[in-house]
């Protein structure tokens, strides 16, 4: 498809989606929300959360900090015992969530910007920690243990990715970003743009599809992504994931073992200098996204909602919109995916995360990001 096309094919498409249904590029203004907003706290850039099984949250925050938040009393304290964390440009702290088994053995993983032992290049990490509560609520990380990074480490603070999720098979999954340099996304000796799943430890599982060839490769599952920050398995024990594209060309992607989705070769963007790319369509090796925003929303967050609390969302996938600056709603059908809704939260949307008795909770990006319940009206 040529350039000249595609802007032209992109445009029709959204005059036809305004004429057939929701309006993707106005969104869903403030008076049609099916939900209810009440800000709970504020959090200097607030990245992640996950909820305790006492009903309290962790939150990240990127400068470095890890943030106990008990929703009762609105009290927020500090948990002690973080590594050394590399904060600058997209780096720091990034995601938090539990073992499966947490209940039992009090493990959490985190994963953040780590530098170099001279500091001149920096790369993701993941480490899981012992954690430990007092009773007003402050606590400590013990028996911290890296259990993964990203090789190799470069210069440059973008594209880190570092999104966590256990699967239904108990595996740990990685979403590991190129970090800015286009080509280790498709290089096997690399971990960058890719998918990456290893156990619990930190050890490889013997089923990875390319186990075989060892080192490097051996903990990749799919490759050739840019930047994801959004992974999340559904009911059925499928992976999606959302990565930002680079100029257009956000994605929303099935991921499937062993498969290959392009970035670089391909992309329904182009490079930030004017280069193009070829699109997806130019290459048949390549796994095309389910879904492919341009202009750019820059995902953020995701979950599959499987509460009844929002019962006309049971199964659909919520996600954050940076700049888009919205929560963003959408239908899986088999093996693909929709855009039904966009909820304009006059903010950058961070994270998403389903609470326990199934209302959503909202992170605002920003030095003064709101955490958000939404219940239904």
């Amino acid at each position: 498809m040529t350039r000249f096309i595609r802007p032209v094919i992109h445009a029709l498409s959204v005059a036809l989606l305004a004429f057939s249904g929701p309006s993707h590029a106005q969104g869903v203004s403030e008076k049609e929300w099916p939900f209810t907003v009440a800000a709970k706290a504020t959090f200097k850039q607030p990245w992640a959360m996950t909820f305790l099984p006492d009903g309290t949250l962790l939150v990240t925050e990127k400068h470095g900090a890890l943030k106990h938040l008990d929703l009762d009393t609105g009290r927020s304290s500090a948990i002690t015992g973080l590594p050394a964390i590399a904060y600058g440009g997209q780096g720091g702290l990034g995601d938090v969530i539990l073992h499966p088994a947490f209940t039992e053995n009090g493990w959490i993983y985190i994963s953040y910007a780590e530098a170099s032992q001279d500091g001149a290049t920096r790369g993701a990490a993941v480490a899981r920690a012992k954690l430990e509560l007092e009773k007003e609520g402050s606590g400590r990380l013990s028996h911290l243990q890296v259990i993964w990074r990203q090789t190799p480490k470069v210069s440059g603070q973008g594209h880190y990715g570092h999104r966590l999720a256990f699967g239904p098979d108990g595996k740990l999954w990685i979403s590991s970003g190129e970090r800015q340099q286009f080509t280790p996304a498709q290089d096997m000796n690399s971990n960058l743009g890719k998918i990456i799943r290893i156990n619990e430890d930190g050890s490889l599982p013997a089923d990875n599809p390319f186990a075989d060839q060892g080192g490097i490769a051996a903990q990749i599952w799919s490759l050739g992504h840019r930047n994801p920050l959004g992974i999340a398995f559904d009911k059925e024990g499928r992976l999606w994931e959302h990565e930002m594209g680079p100029k257009g060309g956000d994605e929303f992607n099935l991921i499937e073992r062993g498969a290959n989705y392009g970035y670089p070769n391909v992309s329904d963007g182009d490079h930030y200098s004017g280069r193009p790319i070829p699109d997806h369509s130019t290459n048949p090796e390549y796994i095309p996204p389910k879904i492919s925003w341009t202009p750019v929303i820059s995902p953020a967050g995701l979950i599959i909602y499987e509460a009844d609390r929002f019962a006309q969302w049971k199964g659909n996938a919520l996600m954050g919109g940076l700049s888009a600056r919205s929560l963003i709603r959408l239908v899986l059908e088999g093996d693909q995916a929709r855009e039904v809704e966009r909820y304009q939260m006059d903010a950058r949307i961070r994270e998403v995360e389903q609470g326990p008795d199934g209302s959503l909770w909202v992170l605002e990006d920003g030095s003064d990001g709101r955490l958000l319940e939404l219940q239904p009206k």
